[in-house]
């Protein structure tokens, strides 16, 4: 599609403060307490999954724009870049423990952008190995080398935006770190591409701005 035409695609917000903001609230509302019964700290603890599978879900739609031609690879960057703003934007401390998963939802966020604008800018080998990139990510975090973990891990999740799947046992075999947390972002993206495949076919007058 010619770049004209790229430029001539309506407006849409695929993902916007407001939005963000009323995640938050919800995750005030919870109550959430790390010290509570497994059971009752997994109903919980739901909310922060859900905040995470509502912006990968928002990416996702613009990667399937892009792929259709619908954005450019600027424009994609661009809205990428947005909503990677909004998830990181200031956040007024609510309590302890809802803080620490609040900050847990963004670091897992932050392998899930790097992977989508790695994909958008086709930054990835396409035969790479995705079990040996897990394993030279957590080698890279171990020698306090956090860049170059990020890099491999972010080519983890592009190869997953190509319809690679994450090596359940490598996934299994994870260290306690900010690695594991980074590829829990990515086996989101993975998630979300294996539930539904709705992102790909949306209204652009979709009200979605109240969650």
């Amino acid at each position: 599609m010619p770049e004209h035409e790229m430029n001539q695609v309506p407006p849409y917000e695929f993902y916007t403060q407001k939005r963000w903001e009323n995640w938050l609230g919800r995750a005030k509302e919870s109550g959430f307490q790390i010290k509570e019964s497994e059971e009752e700290a997994g109903k919980e603890s739901a909310v922060f999954v859900n905040m995470v599978d509502d912006v990968i879900l928002a990416c996702l739609k613009v990667t399937a724009r892009f792929e259709k031609e619908m954005l450019s690879k600027e424009q994609a960057l661009e809205i990428l870049g947005e909503v990677r703003d909004i998830v990181f934007s200031e956040v007024d401390p609510i309590s302890e423990d809802i803080d620490l998963m609040i900050e847990s939802v963004r670091t897992s966020l932050m392998g899930a952008f790097i992977a989508f604008e790695n994909y958008v800018m086709g930054d990835y080998d396409e035969g790479a190995n995705i079990a040996e990139l897990i394993k030279a990510a957590v080698d890279a975090e171990a020698s306090d080398n956090l860049d170059l973990a990020l890099d491999f891990t972010a080519q983890c999740g592009a190869l997953v935006l190509k319809g690679q799947t994450l090596p359940e046992e490598a996934m299994a075999e994870l260290p306690y770190g900010i690695v594991a947390e980074w590829l829990d972002g990515i086996d989101s993206i993975s998630a979300a591409m294996v539930g539904s495949d709705s992102y790909k076919e949306f209204d652009e007058d979709d009200e979605e701005d109240v969650v």
